[in-house]
């Protein structure tokens, strides 16, 4: 494009870079909050209390995502861009913004492709929404780095910020008038827990309305993250069992809400700690952390006998 007889100026490789790197930060911003919406409507176990850590990380976090996005911006953006102003001067005789967005649906599909083949396979729907995201988060500062605008950081940072604001507190809004549910445990009784809980793995316990209870192989090497300690012996010989059977007592324990809610069962030749609740209500759960609360890694009771 032309203006006053000269052609228009392209803006210097390294504000390119700096823009789409912006770019990008913004975008996975957004990405951010939509997965913590996202999360909060999904099932899963209470906070392992690491969020107080996330915050300290912030800055490595932010400085590790600016190394990540300069990466993505001169190994996708950059050829994204470049080729498709050469396939537009080569079959329309100009460069033209719609090219931008089929090389990038182009790239993406490469790049989703080859992410779903490590991972050994997805179905049709997660690789379909994995490569729309992924075109739409390439062709924006593809777009952009081609822009020949000037004083364009601005406006770019003010409407990503607004953006990321609006998708949060739409979120909030959707999660506290309900339109957005919201995932709690349920809420159990004393009577939703007598019978038959099973690791899936062969292991067992059952619980009695009297306040029984009778393990059989469960495994008792979570990482002693509780005030008692593995059953096992960390000493001992290699490959020792760690799977305890005995009988026992349990009790139930309300709390204050259904995140708080605890089942002790105390069996002694097993350690465990109180168990959480967690699951649906047509299909609960006990479980406890392996190791680091923060991992997420979970040991999970689920009822086997249909309830009582």
């Amino acid at each position: 494009m032309e203006k006053s007889g000269r052609p228009a100026k392209k803006r210097l490789f390294g504000l390119s870079l700096l823009l789409s790197i912006l770019v990008l930060l913004l975008e996975a911003l957004l990405a951010l909050v939509v997965s913590v919406v996202y999360g909060l409507t999904q099932e899963s176990p209470n906070a392992g209390g690491g969020s107080g850590m996330f915050i300290f990380l912030l800055p490595v976090l932010a400085v590790f995502g600016t190394v990540i996005a300069g990466a993505l911006s001169v190994g996708l953006v950059l050829p994204t861009a470049w080729l498709g102003d050469v396939l537009g001067r080569r079959f329309g005789g100009r460069e033209v913004w719609w090219w931008v967005p089929m090389v990038a649906g182009a790239v993406s599909l490469v790049v989703v492709g080859a992410v779903a083949a490590l991972a050994g396979g997805a179905g049709a729907g997660p690789v379909a929404l994995g490569w729309f995201l992924t075109t739409a988060a390439l062709t924006v500062p593809a777009l952009l780095w081609r822009s020949r605008r000037e004083r364009i950081f601005k406006p770019v940072l003010l409407w990503g910020v607004a953006a990321i604001v609006l998708t949060a507190v739409l979120g909030g809004t959707g999660l506290a008038t309900g339109v957005l549910k919201e995932y709690r445990p349920p809420a159990l009784t004393s009577a939703d827990l007598v019978g038959r809980w099973s690791d899936g793995q062969g292991g067992t316990v059952t619980l009695t309305a009297d306040g029984r209870a009778a393990a059989v192989d469960l495994d008792d090497d979570l990482g002693g993250w509780g005030p008692e300690d593995d059953a096992t012996d960390p000493d001992g010989p290699e490959g020792a069992d760690t799977r305890c059977t005995g009988q026992g007592t349990w009790t139930y324990e309300p709390g204050a809400s259904t995140w708080s809610q605890e089942v002790d069962i105390t069996v002694d030749s097993c350690g465990f700690d109180a168990w959480n609740v967690g699951g649906t209500a047509s299909r609960p759960t006990l479980y406890q952390y392996i190791g680091d609360p923060d991992s997420g890694d979970l040991y999970a009771l689920t009822r086997t006998d249909g309830g009582p």
